[in-house]
């Protein structure tokens, strides 16, 4: 195996994709797959690949920081978890099955899917509608409640139980196969339709995210192990430029994740993920 210095400069786009995807719970993978496919031209297993790790150890780090704030609802990641786990292993086992123009096709159309869902659920007037209106609520009726180490505390209920079922075997799966959504699909849940402040969903998400990638990364490299070559070895030289930069990025991003307004952060977060989508759909024609 050759180490080379030609992603160099994948150290510091790591470490501000990390601080975005830190502070809004966002799958770092949904940046990473995309830069890998369109910037660097790899093959979709390869860059899925690739960003399952990078994100795995960026998600480990920001894990940490919300740890020693007490924000993670262990229950609730739980919940997900039971989902989760089992179907990023069978998406991981299938995604050898399809051709890399449909894991692209797939991967444009959540994008696309994810982004309006988040622009359309975290628009300012729906959100100062509803806002007052549920935390009132929350404060005499909830299921549960947090504490942080600085002494806030959190109400909430977590609502539609079902969709959340269904949302973590579909996030779940499409992480084992293309290393995004289920990040996205929890945070649309949790915080634009059942209301559970932004710091405990996104806590608890990157616990969940953490776990459930730590189980489809095995299974990719597993592969890239079996199949040696050229494949191992440009993950090797993309990663290792990659993982220190997001275990930078993963201390910054819970840092500022109270210092900047929700609704920026979501709508452009949800503005990048349709381009990018149109963008990926665009040079499959």
């Amino acid at each position: 195996m050759e180490l080379s210095l030609q992603y160099w400069y994948l150290f510091p786009i790591s470490i501000l994709i990390a601080t975005i995807a830190m502070s809004s719970g966002i799958g770092g993978a949904v940046f990473f797959s995309p830069l890998f496919m369109l910037a660097l031209k790899l093959e979709p297993k390869i860059a899925i690949g690739a960003a399952l790790a990078t994100e795995l150890f960026g998600f480990t780090s920001g894990l940490i920081a919300y740890y020693k704030v007490r924000l993670i609802d262990f229950n609730l990641a739980k919940s997900i978890l039971i989902f989760s786990v089992p179907a990023a292993i069978i998406g991981t086992i299938y995604s050898g099955c399809f051709s890399p123009t449909i894991l692209k096709t797939i991967f444009a159309v959540g994008l696309l899917f994810i982004g309006y869902q988040i622009f359309i659920s975290w628009r300012a007037e729906e959100r100062q509608k509803y806002e007052f209106e549920h935390k009132k609520e929350f404060e005499l009726h909830h299921e549960s409640e947090l504490t942080d180490i600085h002494g806030n505390v959190y109400h909430y209920t977590v609502c539609n139980k079902g969709m959340g079922r269904t949302f973590s075997i579909v996030g779940g799966a499409f992480l084992g196969m293309i290393s995004v959504g289920l990040a996205e699909l929890q945070e649309y849940l949790l915080v634009a339709r059942c209301k559970v402040p932004t710091a405990v969903a996104v806590a608890t998400s990157v616990f969940s995210v953490v776990v459930t990638v730590l189980v489809a990364s095995v299974g990719h490299f597993y592969e890239f192990i079996q199949d040696g070559g050229d494949a191992l070895n440009q993950v090797v030289n993309i990663i290792v430029f990659t993982i220190p930069g997001v275990i930078i990025g993963g201390q910054i991003g819970p840092k500022i994740q109270k210092s900047i307004p929700e609704d920026i952060m979501k709508m452009s977060i949800s503005i990048l993920f349709i381009i990018v989508g149109f963008f990926m759909l665009y040079t499959l024609i």
